[in-house]
């Protein structure tokens, strides 16, 4: 079972430049996160930061009781073993093959035998639907294969804790959707606390249980699913569904002017919220809520058509 993050009050710079400030949040127990934002919001720094490669200027990382902003290097080194990441461009080493890729922190980080070794790479090749290529080269490969090569080394370590940066990055939609079924699947299966980087906004709408969105040098919004696609507050709303009238501009934030221009424009309605994915074999995760709990709960109506399955099958949710 995964464990929590506990974030309170992080703050990170590089210099003079804020990246973000006094962010707060809690990443349940093996639940899926999902983390959005503008370019250059910070999101590969929030990751960095989350496993301690980045030292924020304020603020605690909360994990199994420890802070791993503070707490010594030992303690950081035994923290991270929690951890396994899925790079963005899988950062596998162009001189091995998958099979000594992904046996690489296993040679590394255990006394295992190389039979035992062996074991292990074979049955993490297998959930990501890899066996049979394991004597290939990352460079003989397609993009999304070295995408679950690098998800199956990221697992070999049985991580209570996986940080996927942006692991749609360079395919095309067919691929980031089996990549998104893949994800599910593997929550399903390990019941880890998985925290995604994505600029995928289908991803973001059919995948996580909770969505996060960095602008403007802090937080704007962290929460269900169900909570973000159905918010009225203009950034939310915006970036979610991919609009253009709001306070994001090509650039940054836009300007007061361009903001009273929009001023008495109608904002187009909320889109229907899709079902969220479901794991192949059709059995619920743990974390898995019954579409449109968290609107009955908080008194909320949702766009209408939200939860419509065959909606959701038809736009590729």
């Amino acid at each position: 079972m995964g464990v929590e993050i506990k974030v309170e009050h992080l703050t990170k710079s590089f210099g003079k430049q804020l990246i973000w400030g006094d962010v707060t949040l809690t990443i349940p127990a093996g639940e899926i996160c999902v983390m959005l934002g503008p370019s250059g919001t910070g999101k590969s720094v929030f990751l960095k930061t989350l496993i301690g490669l980045l030292k924020p200027d304020r603020g605690s990382v909360i994990i199994e009781g420890t802070d791993i902003a503070t707490c010594p290097e030992r303690e950081l080194y035994e923290i991270r073993k929690l951890f396994g990441v899925l790079f963005q461009d899988g950062a596998m080493f162009g001189s091995m093959n998958l099979y000594d890729n992904i046996a690489f922190p296993l040679r590394e980080h255990t006394k295992k035998s190389e039979s035992e070794v062996r074991d292990v790479v074979m049955e993490k090749l297998d959930l990501v639907g890899l066996l049979g290529t394991e004597d290939k080269l990352p460079g003989e490969i397609s993009g999304g294969m070295r995408k679950r090569a690098g998800l199956a080394r990221a697992l070999v370590l049985d991580p209570e804790i996986v940080l996927f940066d942006e692991p749609d990055s360079g395919l095309d939609p067919v691929r980031t959707s089996f990549l998104n079924q893949l994800i599910v699947d593997l929550n399903a299966q390990i019941d880890a606390t998985f925290l995604i980087v994505t600029h995928d906004i289908n991803t973001a709408r059919t995948v996580p249980d909770n969505i996060g969105l960095l602008y403007h040098k802090h937080l704007a919004m962290f929460g269900p699913r169900e909570m973000l696609l159905s918010s009225e507050e203009p950034v939310v709303r915006q970036f979610l569904n991919a609009q253009k009238v709001g306070p994001i501009g090509m650039s940054e934030e836009k300007d007061a002017d361009e903001l009273a221009a929009e001023s008495d424009q109608d904002l187009p309605a909320l889109p229907p919220i899709p079902m969220q994915l479901e794991p192949s074999n059709g059995i619920p995760r743990r974390s898995q809520r019954e579409p449109g709990a968290w609107c009955e709960e908080n008194g909320i109506t949702p766009p209408p058509g939200s939860f419509d399955q065959n909606m959701s099958m038809t736009t590729g949710a």
